[in-house]
């Protein structure tokens, strides 16, 4: 059998014994509680002007409540609500009704309280989200700056160092921790490398990581389908310690760290991260076993962001994955709608970050400028119902590719997946590395 076949099999066999499993797992609601908000239309998706009506249900061991009080909100996402108040619930169900007039979103938020436990649950209405342009503008020096920024990186040395960690090698993969130079001496970028034992020429998957400080462990299982894994994490900090290291720097050192320097373009936190991503597929390149071209680049949230910008920066990246992707459409709270993680200029942070220098900063890191630079297909999957990053903000970023781009939409879901989409992007990725 060959290498192609092998990953194909193998891909196969994991993926049919995924479907056997869970063909026959019964949902597990997450408290005995279930606060259900509908709204009326299957896709969740309305035309401006057209009026969406929420239905709230509250189950108690799966059974409906009836004659019981729950509160609720109504308005577009991460605003004030425009209505809001109390209801009781007749034969089991309430309903709210609202709409928007413009692009964007409406959410209805629906709490009760029983023996003094708080429940929530929530739907999200979309009007027009292909529609949703955004509020960031584009910098005339936009590429100037990430272009000289860019050729700056590339005359440092690459340095890389890799360290094997045998108890994470299989029959299949061989595991290291690899740290190379970044832009600027001193600046180190970790990650761990995971590549087939088998000696040939393989295809790559750069993983960027979602925001915080952790460890990482490698993507060894796909390793050992084929593929040459990097993940890499964007602290220059090594990836392997204990979690409670990485803890105390979340609360002390590296706490808030995406505000960093943020009134100076030259000394944002986000400017190694960006380069420190270009630097790593310049080690991916380096490696003898990749096959020198077949490479994609795949994250969620904070990583979902690094995704698009890395794709737009080294026209290298082949194909992209971007799961709820944040840093969109940063300047949103200064035009009335929700903006991108990390919020910086939402109400609770614009008293000491909606400053002109730190706003205009914000334009060259913002996704939506470098998503109208993807000329790459890419795989985009998310819901509606996202709180971190808001669907309004990514639909700004993701409304200005005009690559091939698929979106696998699951309205229902916030911040997180389901297995049903991690399964999609393994397909997905596979359909395009192994050709």
């Amino acid at each position: 059998m060959n290498r192609l076949s092998f990953i194909r099999s193998a891909f196969a066999i994991c993926g049919a014994l995924f479907l056997a499993l869970t063909s026959f797992a019964q949902s597990r609601p997450p408290h005995p509680i279930q606060v259900l908000v509908s709204p009326d239309k299957p896709d969740w998706t309305y035309a401006p002007g057209e009026e969406a009506t929420f239905t709230i249900r509250i189950l108690k061991h799966q059974v409906p409540m009836e004659d019981v009080a729950v509160t609720y909100t109504l308005g577009p996402e991460k605003m004030q609500p425009v209505n809001q108040g109390t209801l009781k619930l007749k034969g089991g169900t309430a309903t709210v009704k609202g709409k928007l007039t413009d692009p964007g979103f409406l959410r209805c938020e629906a709490r009760i309280t029983v023996d003094g436990t708080d429940y929530r649950g929530l739907a999200t209405a979309g009007y027009a989200p292909e529609s949703i342009q955004p509020t960031q503008t584009l910098p005339a020096d936009f590429w100037e700056f990430w272009d000289h920024a860019k050729a700056e990186a590339a005359k440092m040395p690459l340095d890389a160092k890799l360290t094997l960690l045998p108890e994470r090698c299989t029959e299949r993969a061989d595991v290291y921790q690899v740290n190379i130079q970044n832009y600027e001496t001193g600046s180190r970028i970790y990650g761990i490398l995971a590549k087939p034992k088998a000696p040939g020429k393989y295809p790559a998957v750069l993983q960027v990581p979602g925001a915080g400080i952790r460890p990482y462990y490698g993507i060894v299982d796909l390793a050992e389908k084929g593929v040459i894994t990097l993940q890499v994490g964007i602290h220059g900090i090594p990836v392997i310690y204990e979690t409670g290291l990485y803890d105390d720097l979340r609360a002390a050192a590296l706490k808030n760290y995406q505000f960093f320097n943020m009134d100076d373009r030259n000394q944002y936190y986000y400017k190694r991260v960006y380069l420190g991503c270009v630097r790593a597929i310049d080690y991916l390149f380096s490696l003898p076993e990749f096959d020198g071209s077949t490479l994609a680049v795949w994250g969620g949230s904070q990583g979902g962001a690094l995704s698009i910008v890395t794709t737009a920066l080294d026209n290298r990246v082949k194909y992209l994955v971007s799961l709820y992707p944040a840093l969109c459409d940063l300047t949103g709270y200064l035009h009335g709608r929700a903006g991108g993680w990390p919020h910086m200029f939402n109400e609770s942070n614009a008293p000491f970050m909606a400053k002109d220098d730190k706003i205009k900063v914000s334009a060259y890191y913002d996704v939506v400028n470098f998503a109208k630079s993807v000329k790459v297909p890419g795989f985009y999957t998310w819901g509606y119902n996202d709180e971190t990053c808001p669907p309004t903000s990514f639909y700004s970023a993701y409304n200005q590719i005009k690559a091939p781009k698929e979106l696998f939409l699951m309205q229902e879901t916030g911040h997180w997946t389901f297995p049903e989409q991690q399964t999609k992007i393994q397909e997905w990725l596979l359909k395009q590395l192994v050709k």
